[in-house]
């Protein structure tokens, strides 16, 4: 199995008498896109100053590929904070260079790999253009340029899409996993659980600072599923066919049920072809991110 890119281990963090993060423990696998969920005032952001080193944890340890979180790592962590942090009067070259030669790289190398991105997003021409006089989603761009450029061991994405109309979120959506497949490791921060659902393949969900659900999304949902199934059909429905199972819903041509077992399911199923009825389509509804996210924080 191979090392997780971050170990989280029994992290607390108290401001005055508030505890924001209480014991909370989890891993990131390396080379994923991991989910890092709770609602408002859960304790992520606190978690996240952490693990960027902008504070200090009152307990626990933070490790980073194997090694013990120190002041040479946010070089290696590239993080896009959901409050973006530009400075509105700079030109976007210069604004960029800036930020690349904070994170470690030459004046050389930042502009190669700047116009290289800018050339990308086909933003060529934004190079002498002061901040302040692009939109909120081009904005968003360069702050995505500014997070990548310096190619980090961990990304941490907070509310990436906020401001995107739906043409630039998918951009941005393939270079997330055009980075995952180069072997980045992100950590991906939003309230957007659909979002989550399309991105992530393992979460973490922190709710009053304590982590309360971890693991790989498809393990999660199987986790929480109710044994539901929907059906669809042509015909009749023989009379006692549904006897051993809980009908939620039922309209022409559709049927939604719940058994107690998971294999209880293919005894109906077999029943219904058994007994002449024409089944058109039968699936398990799994639960989504949300419905999980709303019934665990509640």
């Amino acid at each position: 199995m191979s090392r997780p890119i971050l170990d989280i281990q029994n992290i607390v963090k108290t401001y005055e008498k508030h505890v924001a993060v209480n014991d909370v423990s989890f891993e990131v696998p390396a080379g994923s896109i991991f989910g890092l969920l709770g609602p408002n005032g859960a304790g992520k952001t606190s978690l996240i100053r952490i693990i960027t080193t902008i504070t200090r944890a009152d307990e626990g340890v933070v490790y980073l590929d194997g090694e013990k979180l120190n002041s040479r790592h946010p070089e290696e962590i590239g993080y896009m904070p959901e409050e973006r942090g530009l400075y509105r009067k700079m030109k976007v070259g210069e604004h960029l260079t800036y930020l690349a030669r904070l994170k470690g790289l030459s004046a050389k190398d930042a502009k190669t790999k700047i116009s290289a991105w800018m050339e990308k997003f086909g933003i060529e021409d934004w190079w002498d253009k002061k901040v302040e006089e692009l939109s909120k989603g081009m904005q968003q761009k360069i702050q995505f340029i500014a997070t990548v450029v310096h190619e980090p061991k961990l990304l941490i994405l907070d509310e990436p899409f906020s401001g995107l109309d739906p043409v630039n979120t998918n951009l941005i959506k393939d270079e997330i996993h055009s980075l995952r497949g180069k072997g980045m490791s992100i950590i991906f921060s939003t309230h957007r659980m659909e979002q989550v659902e399309e991105i992530c393949e393992h979460i973490v969900l922190i709710n009053k600072g304590e982590n309360v659900l971890e693991g790989k999304v498809s393990a999660v949902k199987d986790r929480f599923k109710q044994n539901l199934f929907e059906l669809e059909y042509e015909g009749e429905l023989p009379e006692g066919l549904l006897e051993r199972a809980k009908v939620i819903d039922q309209q022409p041509g559709r049927l939604t049920v719940q058994v107690a077992e998971t294999a209880e399911s293919n005894t109906l199923l077999r029943a219904m072809l058994d007994r002449g009825v024409f089944v058109k389509g039968f699936q398990e509804i799994l639960p989504t991110l949300n419905e999980i996210f709303i019934r665990q924080v509640n």
